[in-house]
C-alpha cells in the first residue's frame, strides 16, 4: 500500500514525525494492519480512527506492537479501531481465504510472488507445501491448474483448522491435501514422489533444504524463500545462492524489503 499511511496522516502529524513514520499498511479482507516506531506510539489511536474515516472497505484496525515471533510465526497485535474483530475473508486471484490474523500469519504482499508459483506449475504435477498457512499457495495453485495434488502441511493447529475451511470454501478438496504436523515427518512420507516444492518459511528453509530435496523426483523443482541481510553493494541474490551450494540456480529475485538492509529472496532451483 506504498506511502498510503504516510498521505492519511500529513494534515495531523508534523513533517518530522512524518519522517519516522513507516509507510507501510497491510489491508487484509475488511482488516487494517500498520505499525509504528516506538516514538509514534501515542498516536496509534489516531492513526486507526482516520483510517476507519477514510477507507470505507476497512472495519477493524490493529497495530503491530511487537516481531513476528514464535513457533508459528505470528505477529504480536493490539486492536486500535473499529470493530474488535481478528477475523475476515480475504480475496486474491478469484481465490477466497479465511484468516485470523491473531492466530496465523498471514501477509498479502506475497499476492504476486503467489501467482508467479501457480503459472509456473504444469499440468499433472505433485505439489509439496512444507509450511502451508491457512493454504494460500496451495489453493491458488489448485484452482489455476485443473490436474494438480498439492500436499499442504501444516503445524500450527489453528491455521491447519482454517485451511481445511479454505479447502472446503474455494471447492479443492481432493487436489489440495492437508497434512497437519510436523512437515519432516511428512517429507519422509512423500520420499520420491513429488514434482515441486514450495518452501514460503524464510526462517526454516535452510533448515528443512534437505527434506525436500528427499520428496523429490529427478527434475524436480524447489522454490526456496530465505530472509538474507545485506551490505550496500552486496547483492542479495548472490548471496542466499550460498546457502544452496551444489544446487542448480535457475531464477532468482527479491520478493520484498522485510526490513533495514534484509530482503525476501525467491530461488527456483532444479534438482538434477
Amino acid at each position: 500500500m506504498g506511502r498510503l499511511l504516510k498521505e492519511l496522516m500529513k494534515d495531523i502529524l508534523t513533517k518530522e514525525e512524518l519522517d519516522k513514520l513507516y509507510s507501510g499498511l497491510d489491508i487484509i479482507g475488511d482488516i487494517a494492519i500498520f505499525k509504528v516506531p516506538d516514538e509514534l506510539s501515542k498516536y496509534k489511536s489516531v492513526i486507526g480512527e482516520r483510517i476507519i474515516s477514510r477507507l470505507k472497505n476497512v472495519k477493524s484496525v490493529w497495530c503491530q506492537v511487537g516481531p513476528v515471533s514464535g513457533e508459528y510465526r505470528i505477529r504480536e497485535l493490539e486492536h486500535v479501531a473499529g470493530d474488535n474483530r481478528s477475523v475476515t475473508i480475504y480475496k486474491e486471484h478469484g481465490c477466497i481465504f479465511k484468516v485470523d490474523i491473531t492466530r496465523v500469519y498471514f501477509s498479502p504482499r506475497l499476492s504476486a510472488e503467489r501467482l508467479r508459483i501457480a503459472k509456473l506449475v504444469e499440468e499433472g504435477e505433485t505439489v509439496f507445501n512444507m509450511f502451508a498457512g491457512v493454504g494460500t499457495y496451495s489453493i491458488i495453485v489448485a484452482k489455476k491448474k485443473r490436474n494438480v495434488k498439492v500436499y499442504s502441511s501444516e503445524i500450527n493447529p489453528d491455521a491447519y483448522s482454517l485451511m481445511i475451511e479454505n479447502i472446503r470454501l474455494n471447492k479443492v478438496e481432493g487436489k489440495v491435501i492437508p497434512l497437519f504436523g510436523d512437515s519432516s515427518k511428512h517429507a519422509e512420507d512423500l520420499k520420491g514422489t513429488v514434482d515441486r516444492v514450495i518452501m514460503p518459511l524464510p526462517e526454516k528453509a535452510k533448515e528443512f533444504l534437505p527434506k525436500a530435496l528427499l520428496t523429490l523426483k529427478k527434475g524436480g523443482w524447489i522454490h526456496y524463500y530465505t530472509h538474507i541481510p545485506y551490505g550496500k553493494g552486496e547483492d542479495p541474490i548472490e548471496k542466499a545462492k550460498a546457502e544452496v551450494l551444489g544446487l542448480k540456480v535457475v531464477f532468482g529475485r527479491v520478493v520484498r524489503e522485510v526490513g533495514p538492509r534484509l530482503a525476501q529472496v525467491v530461488l527456483d532451483l532444479r534438482a538434477d
